[in-house]
């Protein structure tokens, strides 16, 4: 399945700053950053469940916030990109 991750973590507090920064490090060890707070996720269902889970654990539920969009399997007809960088092929190889 293919997700778009959003989220808004307030970082006044130091605190805060370590949860932004421990939601990057989850989303990205699920997906591939296309903005600062958005990140694209190709997963299988039980990952989803697992990076649910993680940023769940990791906000603060009175002061952060994560929309999580399903765009399932045929995503490749529901997103389209315009503008300067396009973006990556998230099938294609991945070199680290």
């Amino acid at each position: 399945m293919y997700l778009l991750v959003a989220y808004d973590v307030s970082t006044t507090t130091p605190a805060g700053q370590r949860r932004l920064r421990h939601v990057a490090k989850a989303c990205l060890d699920y997906g591939q950053r296309v903005q600062n707070s958005v990140f694209e996720c190709k997963v299988a269902p039980a990952e989803y469940v697992a990076l649910k889970q993680r940023l769940l654990k990791i906000i603060d539920s009175e002061t952060d916030s994560i929309r999580i969009y399903n765009l399932g399997n045929n995503w490749q007809h529901r997103v389209e990109h315009h503008g300067k960088d396009m973006g990556f092929d998230i099938d294609g190889l991945l070199m680290v």
